[in-house]
């Protein structure tokens, strides 16, 4: 399987950590709560389905795709799911391009194409960004699995 583009990556919605074990321990809850009720009420039956949901959506989560990134032919390209707006970044406008950490806090909700305080910002999972600045002192802020790979693809294609 050839490589058709110089970079590739898919972002799920499911795959922070965090949120996992945010999830996991709302369905320990729901199962131990399930136990503990199963000889005094008739609700035990709810705790038992609504631990088995949420463990059902987790799931689902893992394989939902939040956005594809892809760089070639000087271009970023960033693509939501359903009715997102595609999103296309020329690199013939950016001035730097720089790693960093997306934020300093420990959670981070996931974000596409979130304007805020002269930035542009796209998460969904992880502690690493890359940061693109434009002509116009915009910054585009692009969450990661792989921040180096992405660094060295983009200065590439600046450069050619």
């Amino acid at each position: 399987m050839g490589n058709k583009y110089a970079y590739f990556e898919k972002q799920y919605i499911g795959r922070d950590y965090i949120r996992i074990c945010i999830r996991l321990i709302m369905a320990a809850f729901c199962f131990a709560a399930y136990v503990y009720e199963r000889d005094r009420d008739n609700t035990q039956d709810l705790f038992l389905v609504v631990g088995f949901g949420i463990i059902g959506v987790s799931i689902l989560l893992l394989f939902l795709i939040q956005y594809k990134i892809t760089i070639d032919n000087k271009q970023i390209i960033i693509d939501g799911i359903w009715s997102a707006k595609k999103v296309v970044i020329d690199l013939n406008t950016i001035v730097k391009v720089r790693k960093d950490a997306y934020s300093s806090y420990l959670f981070n909700n996931p974000v596409y194409n979130l304007h805020r305080k002269g930035s542009i910002r796209f998460y969904s999972s992880g502690k690493d960004a890359v940061v693109l600045t434009d002509r116009d002192g915009l910054e585009y802020y692009i969450g990661t699995q792989r921040p180096n790979e992405m660094y060295l693809v983009i200065q590439e294609q600046m450069k050619s």
